[in-house]
């Protein structure tokens, strides 16, 4: 199994911008879709966006028009751009295999990374 590493997180203002990257060894070259999940204190994981090995994306309707999730293959790398971030947004981001898009890996979470929207 392969380690995930989520990093990029931290404190912003609302309205302000953030982007997460998570380093997945192995996912280009095994065809894996990707994703991006959080949750916050006292609540659900929650999907957020998913990539597929093509590069087609799709979002949770809470973050559709802020929140951009790409990769680069090379660097075995998925990244999530968020923008217009809310107080809501805060939570515990980490990244798994999609399993909308499928993926034949099977990874260990990893710690995630902690996003908090406060002024």
């Amino acid at each position: 199994q392969v380690q995930l590493v989520e990093s990029g997180g931290g404190l912003v203002q609302p309205g302000g911008s953030l982007r997460l990257s998570c380093t997945a060894p192995g996912f280009a070259s095994k065809s894996c879709g990707m994703a991006w999940h959080r949750q916050a204190a006292g609540k659900q994981r929650e999907w957020i966006a998913s990539i597929s090995v093509g590069g087609s994306s799709r979002y949770a309707d809470s973050v559709k028009g802020r929140f951009t999730i790409s990769k680069d293959e090379r660097k075995d790398t998925v990244f999530l751009q968020m923008n217009s971030l809310k107080p809501e947004d805060t939570a515990m981001y980490s990244c798994d295999k999609s399993e909308y898009y499928g993926c034949p890996l099977s990874f260990v979470r990893g710690q995630g990374t902690q996003v908090t929207v406060s002024s």
